[in-house]
């Protein structure tokens, strides 16, 4: 069991109060017969296609302003997990969304908070802003190093 890793995790953006976990994961919730959802993963080269067919596509880097300013895929929006409620106001419901972050969590855990509060559009893209850059497909803001940014 990975609890200790998925406490810290959930820390580390900005969930400081974990109370439990579900014993026996998705699949004991599945067989329940509760209800589940999906949220559609894309990879960066996919996200790359889809931007060459449409340059007007949305992309929301739901990372901390500091990275954003450090580097971001140009003409991506910022929206950043840690202020959601803010980040949530700016978001259009009926508009399609790639959404990203570093590597690939906090993406999902946007998502899924926005989804539960009723966003439909919004598709993950996998390997975050790591697999973006080392795509080689995207044109990138200059590298600003973080410590020049405080």
């Amino acid at each position: 069991m990975r609890v200790g890793e998925v406490v810290t995790r959930l820390a580390r953006v900005g969930y400081d109060f974990t109370i439990g976990y579900l014993k026996g994961g998705f699949e004991a919730w599945k067989l329940s017969g509760e209800e589940v959802d999906t949220i559609e993963s894309i990879s960066a080269d996919q996200l790359a296609d889809i931007v060459k067919k449409n340059p007007a596509a949305s992309i929301l880097d739901v990372r901390k302003k500091s990275e954003y300013f450090s580097e971001h895929i140009i003409d991506s929006e910022n929206a950043p997990l840690d202020f959601i409620n803010e980040s949530m106001a700016t978001i259009d419901k009926d508009k399609t969304y790639f959404v990203h972050c570093a590597g690939g969590y906090r993406s999902m855990i946007f998502i899924s908070i926005l989804k539960a509060r009723g966003f439909e559009h919004l598709i993950d893209v996998k390997g975050g802003f790591k697999e973006i850059k080392e795509s080689g497909k995207f044109k990138l803001t200059d590298y600003v190093c973080p410590t020049t940014l405080l």
